[in-house]
């Protein structure tokens, strides 16, 4: 496999920084590599494979002789210079929201819909993080039983929002502790030992940002417009790893035992259900691993085809910088890195 020029867009932040180290973690083929921020980032150096690289200007012209671009610099930037990259012959995969629902643009998670990267034009789309995890759960099941209704109640870590976000809960412990008045900057209230039922901002029918990204993620992914889905997103005072509380109800009737097994034979997830001995996923042991972990699994005793589960990854590996790798081994595999 020949070495491949690779820029990564957003490299100073929470999850370029990730990008780095999962492409070093998994060895992908880097010939050379170009880390990308804004004008306040040029100068600062980052390691990559033992090396101190420097930081340049992302601009429309950064992408000359790259073959491909993991952006994760946010949708207003990506809106902005993904076009260029695409059009200087690299192929961009894109962390931000800005081309997830666009109709050209394949919005892929490769445990699921891996086929879905040869229709791309330039630019494939990376998910949302609480929806990646959960689609690589609830795939597998829904090839067997089919799926027609998803019910998801998440408890979304504050790396999520960003190095400030993870500094904001930080400072509030720390201070809190010492009897001092939290400061509330990232998040609208006290985000430390408190729960906010708000990520994102509110839409008219009262559901927020957040919760209709993993609707409308959902069935784009999954490729099946009649799943019903409906979500209700939390974040919680954990620093990494996103939970989900899942339902699902399907046409045909599946065991505990069979969806056990389902998921223990499916790529990319670790199942841990031993309640008996209170094993079960948690974020604290997600935090910084590959796989998505599912437990809890049980019967919805309250309808007749309905299981329920809890679904728990790394938000920042998986369910971004990972994904994101993943897509580019995809693309080299599939020959579909574009060259003009």
């Amino acid at each position: 496999m020949s070495g491949k020029v690779v820029a990564v867009a957003g490299a100073t932040g929470v999850v370029g920084r990730e990008m780095l180290r999962v492409l070093e973690d998994r060895n992908f083929p880097v010939k050379s590599i170009k880390l990308l921020a804004s004008e306040r980032s040029v100068g600062k150096t980052l390691k990559f494979k033992g090396e101190d690289l420097p930081v340049e200007l992302l601009s429309d012209d950064s992408f000359n002789g790259v073959d491909i671009a993991l952006f994760s610099a946010g949708g207003g930037t990506s809106k902005r210079f993904a076009p260029s990259a695409a059009k200087a012959g690299c192929v961009v995969v894109d962390n931000s929201s800005a081309w997830r629902m666009d109709p050209e643009v394949p919005l892929v998670v490769p445990e699921v819909n891996p086929g879905d990267i040869q229709k791309h034009k330039g630019i494939i789309a990376n998910p949302n993080c609480s929806t990646i995890q959960m689609v690589v759960a609830l795939k597998p099941l829904h090839d067997v039983a089919k799926i027609k209704r998803i019910v998801v109640s998440t408890y979304q870590a504050v790396s999520g929002t960003g190095q400030k976000a993870i500094a904001e809960l930080e400072g509030q412990i720390a201070k809190l502790m010492n009897g001092k008045e939290a400061e509330c900057k990232v998040y609208p209230y006290q985000i430390a030992f408190n729960c906010l039922p708000q990520i994102d901002v509110f839409l008219d029918n009262g559901y927020t940002k957040e919760e209709m990204k993993m609707v409308n993620e959902t069935k784009k992914i999954m490729g099946d417009d009649s799943i019903r889905v409906t979500a209700t997103t939390v974040r919680v005072p954990v620093f990494y790893g996103h939970s989900e509380s899942v339902n699902i109800e399907t046409e045909k009737k599946l065991s505990v035992e069979e969806v056990r097994q389902i998921l223990a034979s499916a790529p990319g997830i670790m199942v841990e259900d031993f309640p008996e001995k209170k094993v079960y996923p948690m974020a604290i042991n997600a935090a910084g691993q590959d796989d998505v972990f599912v437990g809890r699994i049980r019967e919805d005793e309250s309808i007749e085809n309905g299981i329920n589960m809890w679904i728990v990854a790394d938000n920042i590996r998986k369910g971004a910088a990972l994904n994101a790798v993943q897509i580019g081994e995809e693309l080299i595999r599939r020959n579909l890195l574009r060259v003009l």
